[in-house]
């Protein structure tokens, strides 16, 4: 199997996956070799077929589990094993309709001011004030914020893509309050102890960032200790975000823009969410209710 997961991670890389996507990849790939018990190139289309009739039915996942190992086994098979899949017959699930989480912003102020370490409040208030996902918070640098235009660039988003949100003031403030702290001289929320100087930690020769995994322990933590019941994580905030700004009046496409969406029907799914919108559809409701005999 090492040979098969090198050549997929260059097939990977060829095709310019970012690294979550290729470990995700990778390791749906694995479990289904665990699951047959034979090399992967000896996986026949009954074995996938019985692979996922376990997943469903045995193992309960979720469709956007059953979508991942979907797409990480069908790359697998076509651009490592180069091997037909059509011959499978295996779709996705059903997409689920479901609306997010949406967090008030009061519940949003709640949480940060329970998250334990300033400088994991500083990456999730960043977050939530950028509406970035949780992969693009961690891993923005110093030459990405542009205080002149008061712009961030965000790289290498969802698809590969790069865009420009607005820096509000106070995230501007935050950033070079924690800098002052760790002043390494690429990253915006360098990892503990690697590559850091000053009262952050020790030097380290290893320089990264945040790992994901840390940052959402750190919301968990302070949603628990705020008390709030929402199942809620931190790519709420992201969903609060797009909230918040419809809420205060923004355009809608201006609101795709900052988010990164293709489509504005993917945007406009917050029009369905926000407190005013609400409000006003009561009210009219209301009026129309009044004037019925």
């Amino acid at each position: 199997m090492k040979a098969f997961k090198k050549r997929m991670i260059e097939d990977m890389q060829l095709a310019g996956f970012n690294e979550r996507t290729q470990v995700s990849y990778s390791s749906a790939v694995r479990k289904l070799v665990d699951f047959c018990k034979k090399p992967a190139d000896k996986i026949t289309d009954e074995d996938i077929r019985s692979y996922f009739l376990y997943v469903k039915n045995e193992k309960k996942w979720a469709r956007a589990t059953c979508t991942i190992a979907i797409c990480g086994i069908k790359f697998f098979w076509e651009k490592t094993l180069k091997k037909d899949w059509s011959v499978l017959g295996i779709v996705r699930p059903a997409r689920e309709k479901r609306l997010p989480v949406i967090l008030s912003r009061k519940e949003v102020i709640t949480i940060m001011k329970n998250v334990r370490f300033f400088r994991y409040r500083a990456c999730l208030e960043t977050i939530y004030s950028l509406g970035l996902r949780v992969g693009e918070g961690t891993r923005l640098q110093i030459c990405d914020i542009d205080s002149a235009r008061m712009v961030v660039h965000v790289r290498n988003g969802k698809g590969g893509k790069d865009r420009y949100v607005p820096l509000p003031k106070r995230t501007l403030k935050l950033l070079r309050e924690f800098w002052q702290i760790h002043r390494n001289e690429e990253w915006l929320f360098p990892r503990v102890g690697r590559g850091c100087h000053g009262n952050y930690n020790r030097p380290d020769p290893i320089n990264e960032p945040f790992s994901i995994t840390v940052v959402q322990m750190a919301f968990k933590e302070a949603l628990l200790a705020s008390g709030i019941r929402k199942k809620a994580q931190v790519h709420s905030l992201r969903h609060a975000y797009a909230t918040h700004l419809l809420e205060s009046g923004v355009n809608l496409r201006q609101i795709q823009i900052n988010l990164g969406h293709n489509s504005p029907a993917t945007t406009a799914i917050y029009t369905h969410l926000t407190g005013i919108a609400q409000e006003k559809a009561r009210v009219n409701l209301d009026q129309i209710m009044n004037e019925l005999p």
